[in-house]
C-alpha cells in the first residue's frame, strides 16, 4: 500500500499497520513521518525499541530476524527500526526483508519501520521492495520543490498561529523567506520555529521576517537546471554565487549548464526533422519536471539561438579549464554566470 506523506496523519488516525517503509532524501520530512509512526506505535503499546543500521554487503541479518521473532521481556509489543542508507540490502538482505514483510503481516506483536533513501524505478521493482509494499505501507517522501516552498512556509507558519500580511507584501515576504532557506528544509523549519519564539501568534510583517530569518540556503548544482529552464535570472545568479561560495567544482556546474543546452539542441533538431515533441523528449530521456520545462521552452528557441548557446557553452568549457577567450571574462565563475544568465534569458 503506497501513501503520500500528506496522507500519513489521516491513515494513522484510522489505525496502525505493523510494517512501514519510508523512502526519500529530505531529512526533515522523513524524521516527521517517523515521529508520527513512533507516536502512534507508543499509543498502541509498542514501547520497546530496537534499531539496526545495514552497513555494507556483509551485514548479518540474523540479529534483525531474531529480534523480530522474539518476544520482549519488558513489553507486550516492540518497535524494530531498520535503516538501509545505501538503499541496497544485497542478496541476503533481500531475502531477509521478504521474510520480515511476511512475518509482519502475520503478527501484531512487532511494529517494523524500514528507512531507505530515494529509490529509482528499478530498485522499487525488486522483489524485496514489492514484499514490503504488499504486506505493509510504503511512504514516499518527496522534496518540497522551489516553486512550492512559499506555500509550504505559509502552511508551517499557520500551524503555529502565524501568517504573513495579505496581498503583495505577504507574497514578497514568503518569497524572501524561500530565498533565504532554499535547499535546506531542516533549517527552514528551525527558522519558522524561531519566529514562534520571537513573535506572538498573529500577523507577521516584512520587517519582522527580514530581521529574524538567517540566510541558510544551500544550493544543489542539479537544481540549477530548474532555475535556468524557468528563465529566473535572479535565482540563477543567486544559485551560482551560492555554489561558488560552497566550494562546488566549476567543471560540474559547467557540465550541468552545458548538458541542458545540448539536450535542448538535440530535441530541437529532432523536431525540425519531423519528430513530434513528445517522441523527441522520450528518445532523449527527458521526463518529469524537466519534460514540462522543455515543452514550455522549446517552441520559442530558434536553431540560431541554440547554436549561439552551444558555442557559448564551448567557450565557457575552455575558460573553466584555464584557457582565455576574447571578449569573455577570464574568471571561470564569471564565465559561468554569463552562460547561465544567457540561457535563462532565452528560456524566460
Amino acid at each position: 500500500m503506497q501513501l503520500a506523506a500528506a496522507q500519513l496523519d489521516a491513515h494513522l488516525a484510522k489505525g496502525l499497520r505493523t510494517l512501514y517503509t519510508v523512502h526519500g532524501d529530505e531529512p526533515l520530512l522523513v524524521q516527521e513521518a517517523a515521529d508520527a509512526i513512533r507516536a502512534a506505535g507508543r499509543a498502541a503499546g509498542y514501547t520497546e525499541r530496537s534499531s539496526f543500521t545495514v552497513a555494507g554487503a556483509h551485514f548479518d541479518w540474523s540479529g534483525v530476524l531474531a529480534a523480530g521473532g522474539s518476544l520482549s521481556l519488558f513489553a507486550d509489543r516492540q518497535l524494530i527500526e531498520i535503516r538501509i542508507p545505501s538503499g541496497k540490502p544485497g542478496k541476503d538482505g533481500s531475502t531477509a526483508l521478504q521474510q520480515i514483510a511476511e512475518n509482519a503481516a502475520a503478527s501484531d506483536g512487532t511494529l517494523t519501520l524500514v528507512f531507505l533513501p530515494r529509490l529509482d524505478k528499478m530498485t522499487k521493482s525488486g522483489a524485496w521492495f514489492g514484499a514490503l509494499d504488499a504486506h505493509g505501507v510504503t511512504l514516499q517522501v518527496e522534496p518540497v520543490e522551489r516553486g512550492a516552498l512559499p506555500q509550504w512556509i505559509a502552511q508551517r507558519l499557520a500551524r503555529q498561529g502565524q501568517r504573513v500580511k495579505a496581498g503583495e507584501e505577504g507574497q514578497r515576504t514568503l518569497q524572501f523567506f524561500a530565498d533565504r532557506v532554499e535547499g535546506n528544509l531542516l533549517a527552514a523549519h528551525q527558522e519558522i520555529q524561531k519566529l514562534a519564539l520571537l513573535h506572538p501568534p498573529g500577523e507577521l510583517g516584512w520587517e519582522q521576517v527580514e530581521a529574524a530569518v538567517n540566510n541558510v540556503a544551500r544550493y544543489d548544482v542539479f537544481k540549477l537546471s530548474d532555475a535556468v529552464l524557468s528563465g529566473n535570472a535572479t535565482r540563477v545568479a543567486r544559485m551560482l554565487g551560492g555554489l561558488q561560495a560552497e566550494g562546488e567544482a566549476a567543471v560540474l556546474v559547467h557540465y550541468t549548464l552545458a548538458e541542458d543546452i545540448r539536450a535542448l539542441k538535440r530535441v530541437r533538431d529532432a523536431m525540425d526533422a519531423g519528430r513530434p515533441l513528445p517522441m523527441a523528449l522520450r528518445e532523449n530521456r527527458i521526463w518529469g519536471p524537466r519534460e514540462r520545462a522543455f515543452e514550455r521552452v522549446l517552441p520559442r528557441l530558434t536553431p540560431r539561438a541554440l547554436a549561439r548557446l552551444l558555442r557559448a557553452a564551448h567557450v565557457t568549457d575552455g575558460i573553466v579549464k584555464g584557457l582565455k577567450q576574447p571578449d569573455w571574462p577570464a574568471d571561470p565563475w564569471q564565465a559561468l554566470q554569463r552562460l547561465g544568465l544567457m540561457t535563462a534569458k532565452l528560456c524566460a
